[in-house]
Protein backbone atom coordinates (compact mmCIF):
# COMPACT_ATOMS: atom_id res chain seq x y z
CA UNK A 1 0.00 0.00 0.00
CA UNK A 2 0.92 3.68 -0.54
CA UNK A 3 2.20 5.75 2.14
CA UNK A 4 -1.57 7.74 2.41
CA UNK A 5 -0.71 10.87 4.99
CA UNK A 6 3.33 11.76 4.78
CA UNK A 7 4.39 13.28 8.01
CA UNK A 8 3.73 16.98 6.08
CA UNK A 9 0.26 16.13 5.29
CA UNK A 10 0.01 14.84 9.24
CA UNK A 11 1.62 18.13 10.44
CA UNK A 12 -0.47 20.15 8.66
CA UNK A 13 -4.18 18.67 9.80
CA UNK A 14 -2.61 18.58 13.39
CA UNK A 15 -1.67 22.17 13.25
CA UNK A 16 -3.37 24.05 10.76
CA UNK A 17 -6.58 22.44 10.16
CA UNK A 18 -8.29 23.51 13.04
CA UNK A 19 -9.30 22.30 16.11
CA UNK A 20 -12.48 21.07 16.35
CA UNK A 21 -12.34 16.90 15.49
CA UNK A 22 -15.64 14.93 15.00
CA UNK A 23 -14.54 11.61 16.56
CA UNK A 24 -16.72 9.44 14.39
CA UNK A 25 -17.22 5.89 16.57
CA UNK A 26 -16.42 7.48 19.92
CA UNK A 27 -18.74 6.19 22.49
CA UNK A 28 -18.29 6.55 26.54
CA UNK A 29 -16.51 2.99 26.36
CA UNK A 30 -13.23 3.82 27.93
CA UNK A 31 -11.93 0.25 26.90
CA UNK A 32 -12.46 1.22 23.08
CA UNK A 33 -9.37 2.98 21.56
CA UNK A 34 -11.38 6.50 20.42
CA UNK A 35 -12.04 6.92 23.84
CA UNK A 36 -8.53 7.19 24.48
CA UNK A 37 -7.29 9.41 21.51
CA UNK A 38 -10.34 11.21 22.00
CA UNK A 39 -8.76 12.48 25.31
CA UNK A 40 -5.28 13.11 24.36
CA UNK A 41 -6.48 15.17 21.23
CA UNK A 42 -8.08 17.39 24.45
CA UNK A 43 -5.31 17.31 26.19
CA UNK A 44 -3.48 18.82 22.83
CA UNK A 45 -6.41 21.87 22.77
CA UNK A 46 -9.02 20.13 20.33
CA UNK A 47 -12.36 20.26 20.73
CA UNK A 48 -13.88 16.83 20.52
CA UNK A 49 -17.16 15.93 18.98
CA UNK A 50 -18.71 12.47 19.58
CA UNK A 51 -20.22 11.00 16.49
CA UNK A 52 -22.14 7.70 17.22
CA UNK A 53 -25.46 6.38 17.26
CA UNK A 54 -26.30 6.50 20.83
CA UNK A 55 -25.59 10.20 20.63
CA UNK A 56 -23.67 9.91 23.90
CA UNK A 57 -21.99 13.03 26.22
CA UNK A 58 -18.26 11.44 26.18
CA UNK A 59 -15.32 13.76 27.90
CA UNK A 60 -17.89 16.35 28.36
CA UNK A 61 -18.97 17.09 25.05
CA UNK A 62 -22.41 16.49 23.52
CA UNK A 63 -22.59 13.47 20.96
CA UNK A 64 -24.40 13.64 17.75
CA UNK A 65 -25.79 10.76 15.85
CA UNK A 66 -24.18 11.62 12.66
CA UNK A 67 -22.23 14.26 11.38
CA UNK A 68 -25.45 16.01 9.13
CA UNK A 69 -26.96 16.35 13.41
CA UNK A 70 -23.24 18.32 14.00
CA UNK A 71 -24.92 22.20 14.21
CA UNK A 72 -21.39 23.69 13.56
CA UNK A 73 -18.72 23.31 11.38
CA UNK A 74 -16.08 20.45 12.31
CA UNK A 75 -12.49 20.99 10.83
CA UNK A 76 -11.52 17.05 11.24
CA UNK A 77 -13.24 13.94 10.97
CA UNK A 78 -11.38 11.46 12.94
CA UNK A 79 -12.99 7.96 11.62
CA UNK A 80 -12.99 4.87 13.89
CA UNK A 81 -14.99 2.93 12.28
CA UNK A 82 -14.07 -0.36 9.90
CA UNK A 83 -13.19 -0.08 6.73
CA UNK A 84 -16.30 -0.95 4.90
CA UNK A 85 -17.66 1.88 6.66
CA UNK A 86 -14.98 4.34 6.26
CA UNK A 87 -15.80 5.26 2.67
CA UNK A 88 -19.09 6.78 3.57
CA UNK A 89 -18.21 8.30 6.42
CA UNK A 90 -15.40 10.16 4.52
CA UNK A 91 -18.10 11.18 1.95
CA UNK A 92 -20.06 12.61 4.52
CA UNK A 93 -16.94 14.59 5.51
CA UNK A 94 -16.86 16.05 2.64
CA UNK A 95 -20.24 17.22 2.59
CA UNK A 96 -20.26 18.45 5.88
CA UNK A 97 -17.50 20.97 4.52
CA UNK A 98 -14.11 19.13 6.66
CA UNK A 99 -11.26 20.38 5.91
CA UNK A 100 -9.43 17.17 6.50
CA UNK A 101 -10.10 13.56 7.22
CA UNK A 102 -8.36 11.21 9.31
CA UNK A 103 -8.44 7.14 9.11
CA UNK A 104 -6.97 5.80 12.23
CA UNK A 105 -4.62 2.74 12.56
CA UNK A 106 -6.28 -0.23 10.39
CA UNK A 107 -8.79 1.96 8.75
CA UNK A 108 -7.86 1.59 4.89
CA UNK A 109 -10.56 2.66 1.83
CA UNK A 110 -8.03 3.93 -1.17
CA UNK A 111 -11.47 4.68 -3.07
CA UNK A 112 -12.41 6.92 -0.45
CA UNK A 113 -9.10 8.61 0.05
CA UNK A 114 -8.90 9.18 -3.99
CA UNK A 115 -12.69 10.54 -3.58
CA UNK A 116 -11.51 13.00 -0.63
CA UNK A 117 -8.42 13.92 -1.76
CA UNK A 118 -9.83 14.58 -5.09
CA UNK A 119 -12.89 16.97 -3.53
CA UNK A 120 -9.77 19.07 -2.33
CA UNK A 121 -9.49 17.37 1.58
CA UNK A 122 -6.20 16.38 3.55
CA UNK A 123 -6.41 12.96 4.37
CA UNK A 124 -4.71 10.63 6.37
CA UNK A 125 -5.00 6.71 6.37
CA UNK A 126 -4.24 3.88 8.92
CA UNK A 127 -2.24 6.11 11.33
CA UNK A 128 -3.45 7.28 14.44
CA UNK A 129 -3.40 10.99 16.01
CA UNK A 130 -2.41 10.19 19.63
CA UNK A 131 0.67 8.55 18.20
CA UNK A 132 1.53 11.42 15.98
CA UNK A 133 0.91 14.15 17.88
CA UNK A 134 4.00 14.05 20.46
CA UNK A 135 6.30 12.24 17.73
CA UNK A 136 6.06 15.21 15.34
CA UNK A 137 6.29 17.72 18.46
Amino acid sequence: MTNYGDDATVRSILTGSGDTWAVVGLSTNTARAAYGVAAVLQRYGKRIVPVHPKAETVLGEQGYRSLAEVPFPVDVVDVFVNSELAGAVADQAVAAGAKAVWFQLGVVDEEAYARTTAAGLEMVMDRCPAIEIPRLG
